[in-house]
């Protein structure tokens, strides 16, 4: 009975997209237009070298180099394996989902057992730092020292979920041998060991990573369209005003804006909506929209939550503690940004009385901001030629084994 009712909800679900899709033809396009602006100019050009970088350095056995060296410090902070560390560093250098296409590898790789790689994908997958400072903070709401406030804000926050969900599953935890102590030796045995297993050329490794980012890429690039579709549908017929009237009675009871419940809701699907919506909100305060877009950041929205269950669904790792500790990962962020707001944002206005300058980090915000513009400028030629040379060398390979 369950699996009928499950097949007629998928079947109503889908079929009432599809109406959807004919009834808003115009609105449809634009929002696939926005889906394919945001990934092919941003999104793929920005993650496709950490993804190559990543699939060689795990090749390669730096990953396990660098899990023996850092193992002391991982496994009493977030009981799970030195390699964590390498995971954790990329997923917030390179932001989501970089984090969960890495667990999800090294848990095919035997570096993780299934529950610490459940307990490694729940604080791994962050925003980057060019996108919280250089497309939200200076480019939505014009504010270079907001970026400075969200950035220190989110990271915390998913360092303190991560200590967290170190006792998650403690109970099924195998035995492991402490060690406290680094050994550089052991460290490059086991890279060279890694190696020594991984029997491809050089030439087949560099390939099959580029084959297989480009392929995870390709997966992304279709949720963040089909997820800009179906908040735009939303917003046409309604539903997005009416469950974001219930959001808005939540918000009443911390008294927040409840101006904000609508903005808040795109965002809850679509991060990158959902920022913009929050920085165009006025009479709401800049406290009140900082604790909104920090919740959002941490909460990673329905597109990118779909994004990690598509990776996990390749392995045996389950979704339900990610997404528990999203929830948790938004309660710390809000929580941390009402106590630091006071002590992290002092903007200060230049000449113009218009700009702000960040009075922490201005050469770092000045530097994502030019990087964030030339990725804009030159990311659409640079997917051009990466998906040409994907698909040249899946061409080669399948020649080879025909």
């Amino acid at each position: 009975m369950k699996s009928k009712l499950k097949s007629a909800l998928l079947a109503i679900g889908s079929l009432t997209v599809a109406i959807g899709l004919i009834t808003f033809p115009n609105h449809t396009l634009q929002a696939s237009l926005r889906g394919v602006d945001m990934w092919w100019g941003t999104v793929f050009p920005s993650l496709l070298p950490f993804f190559i970088t990543a699939e060689l350095l795990i090749s390669f056995g730096v990953v396990r180099f660098i899990g023996v060296l850092f193992e002391p410090i991982m496994r009493p902070l977030f009981n799970v394996p030195g390699a964590g560390s390498f995971v954790w560093a990329m997923g917030m250098a390179s932001g989501y989902p970089s984090g969960a296409k890495l667990t999800a590898r090294l848990r095919q790789e035997k570096q993780l057992t299934k529950i610490e790689a459940e307990r490694l994908v729940s604080f791994t997958n962050a925003s980057n730092p060019l996108f919280i400072v250089a497309a939200v903070s200076v480019g939505f709401f014009h504010d270079a020292s907001l970026g400075f406030l969200l950035a220190v804000v989110h990271y915390v926050s998913n360092a303190l979920v991560g200590i967290c969900m170190r006792f998650y599953g403690k109970n099924k935890d195998a035995g492991h041998e402490p060690r406290n102590y680094l050994s550089f030796a052991k460290a490059f045995e086991e890279l060279h060991e890694t190696r020594l297993n991984d029997r491809r050329p050089f030439g087949k490794i560099l390939g099959d990573a580029i084959i297989n980012s480009v392929q995870t890429l390709l997966m992304i690039g279709g949720f963040i369209i089909l997820f800009s579709v179906i908040s735009m549908l939303f917003a046409q017929v309604g539903i997005a005003a009416f469950l974001s009237n219930g959001l808005g009675v939540i918000l009443q009871l911390f008294h927040l804006p409840t101006e904000l419940a609508l903005p808040m809701f795109s965002g809850l699907f679509e991060i990158t909506l959902g920022a913009q919506l929050i920085a165009d909100t006025t009479n709401t305060g800049l406290l009140a929209q900082a604790i909104i877009v920090s919740f959002v950041f941490a909460f990673n929205g329905l597109s990118v939550q779909a994004q990690v269950a598509s990776i996990l669904a390749e392995t045996d790792i389950r979704f339900f503690p990610y997404f528990f500790a999203r929830l948790l990962h938004g309660l710390f962020a809000s929580g941390l940004t009402i106590l630091l707001f006071p002590y992290l944002y002092h903007p200060e206005k230049t000449t113009t009385g218009t700009q702000f300058t960040s009075v922490f980090s201005p050469l770092t915000t000045q530097n994502n901001l030019n990087i964030y513009q030339t990725l804009i400028h030159f990311g659409p030629m640079i997917t051009i030629v990466s998906l040409g040379v994907a698909f040249a060398l899946l061409l080669l390979s399948s020649r080879k084994h025909s």
